[in-house]
């Protein structure tokens, strides 16, 4: 880890990045209620909620500030969230699975930049990391590769993710 507002970038990306995943599953409930996948969908959003609430802890106890984009991602995550589930169910898993391979990198990438510093996070980051790619493996069993125009869908949402995860650090 290199300094301390290095350390707090990671915090607030991680911090930020599962207020989105939260909004993007509950806009996907919104539209998709008595689906199929509604259960399952509905246990993704409160594993993420229990992310969120962990990087909400750090964000306390370490005192760092919160992305100033938490607005946009409120509604950002929830639009995408329910327009890939007006899509189809296929579709909303497409979104899981676009989202949770760029978080997989992304968490990939933050567990080599600590190393060995940081013990407490770094086993956090991988736990989390563990239930993003359950929540990846859950979507392409449930058709997400199927989705109407995929490539199209994951392209532009791997964009929207990478976007998102680079301005929150910074801003």
């Amino acid at each position: 880890m290199n300094s301390k507002s290095d350390l707090e970038s990671m915090i607030r990306v991680n911090q930020a990045g599962e207020y989105g995943a939260v909004r993007i599953y509950e806009g996907q409930l919104a539209v998709l209620k008595g689906s199929s996948n509604y259960d399952k969908i509905l246990h993704m959003k409160d594993q993420e909620e229990h992310h969120l609430e962990t990087f909400d802890t750090y964000i306390k106890e370490r005192r760092v500030r919160p992305t100033a984009l938490q607005p946009l991602w409120h509604v950002a995550g929830y639009a995408m969230g329910a327009l890939s589930a007006a899509l189809g169910e296929k579709a909303a898993m497409a979104c899981t699975d676009a989202v949770e391979s760029v978080i997989d990198e992304h968490y990939q990438d933050q567990l080599k930049e600590l190393a060995d510093s940081e013990p407490e996070l770094r086993a956090t980051i991988e736990k989390f990391r563990e239930e993003e790619l359950e929540h990846q493996a859950l979507a392409i069993a449930e058709g997400a590769h199927q989705a109407p125009a995929y490539p199209v869908i994951s392209g532009a949402i791997k964009a929207a993710t990478r976007f998102a995860i680079w301005a929150s650090k910074r801003v």
